[in-house]
Order: structure tokens, then C-alpha cells, then sequence
């Protein structure tokens, strides 16, 4: 009966387009108090969730992100990829995708990442006889890899629900990252050949190049020093995301001097608007996962997933399908919560590692942000080209076909997460 309760007024909500965090309070404040389970468990678990030293890092790394967008720091990144592949065929495509990838290292954050490169390269893509849905489709999905390319806010929270290092997350999650970049720069040179896109007229002469890259050198530095310092052992990942906004405020103040007193105001409430929503989301994701634990679904669920195949590659696979779909309709914090708990022990039955896993996860969960109808990035773009979202849609599903066989590919072969967190030794299988 538990289960029925808290599964209709789930559902039922969502049917009535309510906010899905607002949704998971709900159904959970419902079935606590109907079912007595505790209403005092309320509060213990509205602080657990949030009282948590590696969740301080999201913040940080959220007002990190803002002040590098509002210094400007996009354009000059995009401004040297476009010296180096801009006169290529789908240049223009190609130095979007890397611009988000290098972007996506700064902000975390895929809707964000989406805003700063689309208010960049839009236009001069559409001037460039791009269709506007295409370069749409190509930004959104580039933006995807904000979550997988670390520092990733989806990491951490999976770290935090999991207890894996999020330092081993982040450095597990480079060579998927960059797997699933360079898929992306493919489908951008193919679709741009076939369509006969062209680059821009003139190719940077490597005085250009050198000028470009001096003026971004400040920005390129950022993850370098941060992931540097986590795995050179000098700061936790979250003591990272401090260092990371004194690290943004100085160059933003000192060196490109772009933002001013009165800036710091719009970055502060900005940054604190987009760090609320995520820790709203995680508060009553964590009271709806408690209050399921208690009734019972997540063991049901557990039990149930173990007895459908006893092949392990079989149950990623199956995991996977149903983690996509999820994406078509849930945010990446709430499925991690919904999700994870139930999964956790499926793993250990099937002898999976929680690393290995964790970067499976995410990438599945990165896909979800370029599908509809509820894809963050495809809503963030179709904005930006003033556009329909089923027009980006369409002109995505190559990036995301192309993402789903690198995510295959990621399941077989559990090396390419492995390697390097193992050579780094900062994890032991």
C-alpha cells in the first residue's frame, strides 16, 4: 500500500507539470506522515542531505563558472579554437564542440555551458550558412560533456550517494570525456561535408595563433590547476572549488579586468539561484530515497533487477536503456537519487565496480540532456535560436546515436574508466 501511495502522488504531480524536486518532497512528506513513519526524520534528514563536506564543493564550483562567464573568458577560448580548425570544413561546428568541451571543464554544468557558447558561436555559424537548428543541435550536445569532462557536479553527487572518491570520479571520467568529444567532432565534420558547411575564409597565422593563445592561457590554466591540485595531493576536490572562485576572481579583477564591483553582486545572487535549485533537488531527492528505503521499494526493485539475467554486461546494457529513458523526463540529480540506491545493491551482487560504474552512469545521464521533451540543453538552445525544440531535436539525433555507441563501447571496455585512476593510484579495484 506504501509503494501505491508514494508512487501515484509521484506521478500524479508530475502529470500536472510540477517540478520534479517538488514532486519527490511531496510524495515523500505523504507517505511519511499517512504511514507513520516518523515525522521527525524529516528534519534529521533535510540536514543529513545537505550537511555534507564534498556537497561544498557544488556551490563553489557553480560561482567559479559564473564569474568566468560573466569575465568573458568563452570568447577568448573560442576565439583560438577558431584560429586553429575555424577554415576547416565544418570548422565553425568542430570549434563549438571544442569550446564546449574546454567550457564545460569550467562550469560543469550543461544548460550553462549551452548559454555561454551559443551567445558566442550561433550567430557567426547561422552567418555562415549553418542551418540555425544544426548549430543549435551541435552546441546542446557538445554541452553535454560538462557533466563527464571533470570537474563535474554530477560526479560529486554521485560520489556523495556512492562514498567513491569523486578525486578518482574525476580523473576516471577524462578518457570518456574525450571519447565522447571527438565522437562529437566527428558527427559535426560528417553532417558538415555532406551539407557542404564551410569554414570561416582565413586560417590564423600562428602569430594569430600565439596572440589567441596568451589572451586565453588564463582560462586554459583554470582546470589545470584545480584537477593539478587534487591529484598532486595538495587539496581535497572540494578545497579545489574554493581555490577555483579566488583562482576566477583574480583573473576576472586583475588580469582581464572585465567585471566590477557591482558585477560581483549579479555573480553572487546568480550563483547562489542556481546553487539553491541543485540543493533543493538533493534535499528532497534524499527524503523521497529514505522514505522509499523504508517502505521498501528499493529492495523490491534491487531484487527484482538481479533476477532478470544473470549476466552481468546484460544488466548494464538493460540499466542503461532504462537510464536514457529516464533522461527523456527527469534531471540528472534526481535520477542519480532515485536511481543509485536501488542500484548500489545490484552491483555489489553482480561484482561491478562502483567506479567503473559511476562513469557509465553519468555518461548515460549526459545523453538525457540533449533528448526530449524534458533535454536542459535542447530548451537552453532552442532559446538561443529563438527556435522549436523539436527542430534542434531532429538535427541531434546523430550526436546522440553517435553517444549511445561510445556509451556500448564505455560498458564492454571497463579500462577506458579504469586506467588512468588506477595508474594515478588514487583507487584499488
Amino acid at each position: 500500500m506504501e509503494i501505491l501511495v508514494i508512487s501515484i502522488v509521484f506521478l500524479l504531480l508530475m502529470a500536472f507539470g510540477v517540478p520534479i524536486g517538488t514532486c519527490l518532497g511531496i510524495a515523500a512528506v505523504v507517505t511519511i506522515i499517512n504511514f507513520d513513519l516518523g515525522i521527525g526524520m524529516l528534519g534529521i534528514n533535510f540536514s543529513t542531505g545537505i550537511a555534507s563536506f564534498p556537497l561544498l564543493a557544488i556551490p563553489f564550483f557553480v560561482l567559479a563558472g559564473v564569474i568566468l562567464e560573466k569575465a568573458g573568458l568563452a570568447a577568448t577560448i573560442a576565439h583560438f579554437f577558431e584560429l586553429l580548425v575555424g577554415k576547416m570544413v565544418g570548422g565553425l561546428a568542430m570549434v563549438a564542440v571544442f569550446t564546449c568541451m574546454f567550457w564545460g571543464a569550467l562550469s560543469g554544468s550543461g544548460p550553462a555551458t549551452t548559454a555561454a557558447v551559443g551567445l558566442i558561436l550561433l550567430a557567426p555559424m547561422i552567418k555562415h550558412g549553418y542551418d540555425k537548428s544544426f548549430a543549435g543541435a551541435t552546441i546542446a550536445n557538445s554541452s553535454d560533456l560538462s557533466i563527464i569532462i571533470p570537474p563535474s557536479i554530477a560526479f560529486i553527487i554521485y560520489g556523495n550517494i556512492t562514498s567513491v572518491s569523486v578525486s578518482a570520479l574525476f580523473l576516471a571520467g577524462v578518457i570518456p570525456g574525450l571519447l565522447t568529444g571527438l565522437g562529437t567532432v566527428i558527427v559535426a565534420y560528417v553532417v558538415s561535408r555532406k551539407r557542404g558547411y564551410k569554414g570561416i575564409q582565413k586560417r590564423g597565422t600562428p602569430k594569430e595563433i600565439l596572440i589567441a593563445l596568451k589572451k586565453s592561457i588564463w582560462a586554459i590554466l583554470t582546470p589545470i590547476i584545480i584537477l593539478g591540485g587534487i591529484y598532486a595531493g595538495i587539496f581535497t576536490p572540494t578545497e579545489a572549488a574554493v581555490v577555483a572562485v579566488f583562482y576566477s576572481l583574480f583573473v576576472a579583477v586583475f588580469i582581464y579586468r572585465s567585471i566590477s564591483l557591482r558585477d560581483l553582486v549579479r555573480i553572487l545572487v546568480d550563483a547562489s539561484v542556481t546553487s539553491s535549485v541543485i540543493m533543493f533537488l538533493v534535499v528532497f531527492a534524499g527524503i523521497f530515497t529514505w522514505a522509499a528505503s523504508v517502505i521498501g521499494i528499493i529492495d523490491l526493485t534491487a531484487n527484482a533487477i538481479i533476477k532478470i539475467s544473470p549476466n552481468a554486461v546484460v544488466m548494464i546494457i538493460l540499466v542503461n536503456l532504462l537510464l536514457l529513458a529516464l533522461g527523456m523526463i527527469l534531471d540528472a540529480i534526481s535520477i542519480s537519487y532515485l536511481i543509485m540506491p536501488i542500484l548500489m545493491p545490484v552491483l555489489t551482487a553482480f561484482g561491478i565496480d562502483p567506479l567503473w560504474y559511476g562513469v557509465i552512469f553519468i555518461c548515460a545521464l549526459a545523453i538525457g540532456q540533449a533528448t526530449p521533451p524534458v533535454g536542459v540543453n535542447l530548451f537552453t538552445a532552442a532559446n538561443l535560436i529563438k527556435g522549436s525544440v523539436d527542430s534542434v531535436a531532429k538535427q541531434a539525433i546523430p550526436f546522440v546515436i553517435m553517444d549511445a555507441i561510445i556509451l556500448l563501447i564505455l560498458s564492454l571496455f571497463p579500462i577506458l574508466s579504469m586506467y588512468l585512476p588506477i595508474k594515478a593510484g588514487l583507487y584499488t579495484p
